[in-house]
């Protein structure tokens, strides 16, 4: 029988550690935060015997020579927790540690002493841990701890008395701060944890092409997209999303609706890039000059918004690195370069980039340098394509050095594919992803898919971001719901996530005509050519959008993702859920028919508790769509909507009137 190795470690260490949260897959990938967060950890802490516990969280910046610690408290069956803020952006690090604590087991025994004897006896013992803590304590504290220890071995002075002194609370604070601590166990793992911008966890996105932003049938300059910022900034966005904006190919140029036979004034497709004129690093000479591009940057900051730049690593036939960096493609026996497929969809137009080339290492930071400079002219959010067509490995280096240089720096990864891809690209860094909430229309495919991305393990470091609708899809949907439709979409998107974007000037007129009967592609795609959009025209939601995103840009309940719970209904096509902040302060209730062709009545059935409501007094539900208010008593109350008002309630709970708040002006 093999014997222990009695010096492998050191045997006196008794509490055992396990189940540290939140961690990601052991330890290897970091759980996600942003600035300012209360980070909560718990572990399960226990040891032998009946001795009693104190166990820490160990916490810094990487890179940090000394840990910071915060106190975990027992909350139930040997499970413990506690948390601290982060202040700082970047990498950080935890682990938990905890010990035998000998002072609380002396006082915790010490409670239940009977007879002189042993009392006394036992206040000596309690005085040798007082003196033995105060060695290490400040003078001042030093001093009471003796005298404490004094104090409780009094000789003849009153026992009851001094047995009261022993177990004060600020006897047990100094004893909390300066107790010693011995063979102190340590979890097994250094655990990271990323802080992110606010951006990361709480943004609107609106995407457009400046190409058609200018007069009708002529082509948009970036300066004609820097007129249109503050249509966007009026309806409450906080992030611009340009689709590519470099030169586009010329060989095999696609044109209207995706044909192969492009006229000579056809501007092909923009993730088409490079031509001549440059590659990911350069404009298209007709949006403008760089100087331009800057100008529109600085416009999106003085409006409240930031600029997000489509990264698309992949390369028209006439790209210059297709002639200077051969290597970086795959070749054919014919001489010729495969060009992109997702069957049934071909991409004539679209080299893909070999990243098993004998030249990775040039390759890969040639497209680092890609966002290095556009980085350098004042862009930190990248909505990054089809980032799971690339190596895994590539985007965990790349984001990481970014990082080091750009902490504030946004990806969010558009990767529509099988779940283990999106949430391996999450844990490698993405701050943002794409998701499946396109094509989740019934009630309980999203609350399924909700209970998923706001209570699932992912949510440590998969950041939903919900679009209803982006160039490429256009969902049956929308298709055939029209304007309802659009607003039942908008609202759903914007009060179940955090994060949430739109494919905006369509969005806005409800533009909902596919290419042919079971196609998601819009007809006539701006993908395909320059689109003129009349914003002003009747049925317009940009004041309808511009609601919805004022309520978003107000309540904090709305800013975060963990705080979904859904609310039972009577009626399948009915949702009801809430969102609230840890306080109770914000209480958003959001109700949506998913019918968008006929009036649902239902009754909502709330959970009181979850929502801060006493149950025995009525309460407010004020409609921030439309201003109304309501009294509601109790937890079972009527609702009916109409697609053809408004799909929707976003209410607001109150547990009395509170005065009226300042409106927008597009109410």
């Amino acid at each position: 029988m093999n014997q222990p190795d009695v010096n492998a470690q050191e045997g006196r260490q008794r509490v055992m550690i396990e189940r540290v949260t939140p961690q990601v897959d052991c330890g290897r990938f970091a759980a996600k935060r942003t600035l300012g967060d209360a980070v909560r950890v718990e572990a399960d802490c226990f040891t032998d015997s009946h001795d009693q516990l104190s166990a820490r969280v160990l916490y810094r910046r990487a890179g940090e020579n000394d840990w910071r610690e915060a106190p975990l408290a027992p909350i139930v069956n040997d499970r413990w927790g506690g948390s601290f803020t982060v202040d700082q952006l970047g990498r950080w690090e935890y682990t938990v540690i905890a010990w035998v604590d000998h002072f609380k087991s002396w006082r915790h025994d010490f409670r239940r002493r009977e007879g002189e004897a042993d009392i006394e006896l036992n206040l000596k013992i309690g005085a040798q841990l007082l003196e033995a803590a105060a060695q290490k304590a400040p003078q001042a504290d030093a001093e009471t701890l003796r005298k404490k220890a004094r104090e409780i071995t009094g000789g003849a002075g009153d026992l009851p008395l001094r047995r009261e002194m022993a177990l004060q609370d600020d006897l047990m604070e100094l004893m909390t701060r300066y107790g010693e601590r011995k063979f102190v166990s340590h979890y097994e793992r250094v655990l990271p944890l990323t802080v992110d911008d606010e951006r990361a966890r709480f943004s609107n996105w609106y995407e457009f092409f400046p190409r058609s932003m200018g007069s009708r049938g002529q082509h948009g300059t970036l300066k004609d997209a820097e007129n249109f910022l503050p249509h966007i900034a009026e309806m409450g966005f906080n992030v611009v999303y340009l689709p590519p904006i470099h030169p586009i190919g010329r060989v095999n140029r696609k044109g209207p609706n995706n044909t192969l036979n492009p006229s000579a004034d056809d501007p092909g497709v923009p993730w088409a890039i490079g031509a001549e004129e440059g590659g990911h690093k350069s404009l298209h000479p007709q949006l403008g000059t760089m100087a331009d591009f800057e100008s529109m940057v600085a416009k999106a900051k003085e409006l409240g918004m930031e600029i997000a730049m489509d990264i698309a690593f992949q390369c028209a036939p006439d790209h210059p690195w297709v002639k200077e960096h051969p290597k970086w493609f795959r070749w054919r026996p014919d001489g010729s370069v495969q060009y992109a497929e997702n069957p049934p969809k071909k991409y004539q137009d679209i080299y893909p980039i070999n990243f098993e080339s004998e030249d990775w290492q040039g390759l890969w930071k040639e497209l680092k340098s890609v966002f290095e400079f556009w980085i350098d002219k004042g862009v930190r959010i990248f909505r990054v394509d089809n980032p799971h067509t690339k190596a895994f490995d590539f985007w965990e280096w790349c984001i990481t050095e970014i990082k080091k240089h750009t902490p504030d720096a946004i990806f969010l990864a558009e990767a529509f594919t099988r779940p283990k891809v999106m949430h391996r690209l999450a844990k490698l860094g993405y701050n943002q992803s794409y998701t499946y909430f396109t094509w989740r229309n019934t009630k309980w495919e999203l609350a399924e898919y909700m209970r998923e991305v706001s209570q699932g393990e992912g949510r440590e470091y998969f950041r939903p971001n919900f679009w209803p609708n982006t160039p490429d899809i256009l969902h049956e949907y929308l298709q055939v719901g029209g304007r309802p439709a659009h607003m039942n979409r908008l609202v759903l998107a914007a009060t179940c996530t955090a994060n949430y974007g739109i494919y905006g000037p369509p969005y806005e007129v409800a533009y909902c005509t596919p290419r042919h009967h079971g196609s998601e592609e819009y007809l006539d795609s701006e993908k395909y050519q320059i689109y003129h959009w009349d914003l002003s025209q009747p049925g317009s939601l940009s004041q309808f959008i511009g609601r919805i995103n004022w309520i978003r840009n107000t309540n904090p309940a709305l800013q975060q993702d963990w705080n979904w719970r859904e609310h039972r209904t009577d009626n399948e096509q009915v949702i009801c859920y809430s969102k609230t902040t840890d306080d109770k302060s914000n209480v958003i209730l959001t109700v949506v028919s998913l019918d968008i062709h006929h009036v649902h009545t239902a009754w909502v059935h709330l959970d009181l508790e979850a929502l801060g409501v006493d149950p025995h007094h009525p309460f407010e539900v004020h409609d921030l769509i439309d201003d109304s208010r309501y009294i509601w008593h109790g937890s079972h109350n009527f609702v009916q909507l109409d697609p053809n008002r408004v799909p929707a309630h976003v209410f607001r709970i109150r547990s009395r009137t509170h005065t009226e708040q300042d409106f927008p002006t597009y109410m």
